[in-house]
């Protein structure tokens, strides 16, 4: 074999190995193309599919939530009793007072579930009779109870201010008291009931008394409730 003839065997082989392979073909950079182009596809679509899920039950929820709302309970005071109220020193307070409170549920879908209720009474910002623990309580539709327990005890200790304030009204024949009803609550309609609140009623009192009162006491006017949960 000649020099030239080497020289173009040579050549050849360096034009067959730097020849583009089979699959390397424009045909097979289209395939390729075209199944990344699917998985985009597939990808897109069942991202569409998740979001398009997610607002339809935003809108559903927020339809339950229109329908369903629950409403905050509504207390009002509705009458009063005071059957003792003494002071002994250094200062002590003995107590025995009832007030009536209406307690109303003004939802029409959503029941009240009541637990862990109690109940006391302050004046000027002190507690004068110690807190009553109250049973469960559940109101349905549209209902309304009423509770009206009897709170008290003897030897409260008091400040100086609770005592002299107290005796200045009770001399004046008119006392402001405080009602205060704290506990959890939960709304339930059909089988779905949420989870617990915090539940918080203060409601102020204004009544006639005087040292010749025993028993019923006039209100001024029924006192609402002020209600946070």
């Amino acid at each position: 074999m000649g020099e030239g003839e080497a020289k173009a065997e040579h050549a050849a082989k360096a034009d067959h190995k730097h020849a583009p392979s089979a699959s390397s073909t424009p045909e097979s950079y289209s395939k390729d193309g075209q199944r990344r182009r699917g998985r985009g596809d597939a990808y897109r679509a069942f991202c569409a599919a998740i979001f398009s899920i997610l607002v339809l039950l935003g809108i559903i929820v927020l339809i339950l939530w229109l329908v369903y709302r629950p409403h905050k309970p509504r207390l009002t005071v509705v009458g009063a009793a005071i059957y003792d109220l003494n002071f002994t020193a250094p200062p002590l307070i003995s107590t025995s007072v009832q007030f009536s409170v209406l307690a109303r549920n003004p939802n029409r879908r959503v029941s009240i579930h009541y637990d862990k209720l109690s109940m006391y009474v302050t004046y000027k910002d002190q507690i004068i009779t110690p807190p009553l623990q109250l049973p469960p309580l559940r109101l349905g539709h549209k209902s309304t109870v009423v509770i009206a327990p009897v709170l008290g005890g003897a030897g409260i200790p008091v400040s100086p201010e609770v005592a002299n304030g107290l005796k200045s009204d009770e001399a004046y024949g008119l006392v402001s008291m405080r009602v205060v009803v704290t506990g959890r609550l939960r709304w339930k309609t059909g089988a779905i009931m949420t989870g617990r609140y915090g539940f918080y009623a203060t409601c102020g009192v204004w009544m006639r008394f005087n040292r010749s009162s025993n028993g019923q006491v006039p209100l001024l006017a029924p006192s609402t409730c002020k209600v946070d949960v």
